[in-house]
């Protein structure tokens, strides 16, 4: 079953001359994608255009048998809330809440009934439930980052995107964390499609395009 599938996808930006012309990609359930290029290539807008944020100026996108490109905002809202979970390049946790509770107001927010045992789950297979009460500002970095996966998977998502999410750790904890990644979009069967310019990635993906 194809789950992720682009073809003649292009963008530019209305402030640039430049258009962007991507890869067809063509991910089955389970398949993951590394993205690599240089700053300024592409990745992170190919990622934006996959999430919905941006729309296409020519080409399709299909995710779970959806064309997104036709979808208007509101119902890509509702679409990317559900099927789509994203960790950021950096970490837009909400400081005055706890950790559990970022993660039920991200149900929230986008209009769904927090499933609290499901988010116990998760804590526990990241190795984080012993955090569930404190504030994120109270976390070390490797344990934000496996913050980062669980509240990317809190709405149980078919897609993960990740945008340069190791470009700031050390070599032991970029490669804990992509292991950890792998592991939990395996575990929940989903895919992962992940853009960086971080070489030491390039070994742990077995799809790889460059931008």
């Amino acid at each position: 079953m194809t789950l992720v599938e682009t073809k003649n996808l292009s963008f530019r930006y209305a402030t640039k001359e430049q258009e962007y012309f991507f890869p067809d990609i063509q991910l089955s359930k389970g398949e993951n994608l590394l993205i690599s290029g240089n700053s300024g290539s592409g990745k992170t807008t190919l990622l934006h255009l996959l999430s919905g944020v941006l729309a296409p100026l020519n080409g399709t996108i299909l995710i779970n048998n959806t064309a997104t490109e036709t979808l208007k905002p509101h119902e890509m809202d509702k679409f990317r809330g559900e099927k789509i979970g994203i960790i950021f390049q950096e970490n837009y946790f909400i400081e005055s809440l706890s950790v559990k509770n970022n993660l039920i107001y991200v149900s929230k927010l986008c209009g769904l009934k927090p499933d609290k045992v499901y988010i116990d789950k998760l804590l526990n297979e990241l190795d984080i439930v012993q955090l569930s009460g404190k504030k994120p500002k109270q976390l070390s970095r490797g344990e934000l980052q496996r913050f980062s996966i669980a509240r990317a998977l809190v709405n149980k998502p078919v897609v993960l995107l990740a945008d340069e999410p190791t470009s700031s750790l050390d070599d032991e904890n970029c490669m804990l964390f992509i292991k950890l990644m792998k592991q939990t979009g395996e575990l929940h069967q989903l895919s992962i499609i992940l853009a960086t310019h971080d070489s030491r990635l390039k070994t742990e993906f077995k799809n790889h395009i460059t931008l």
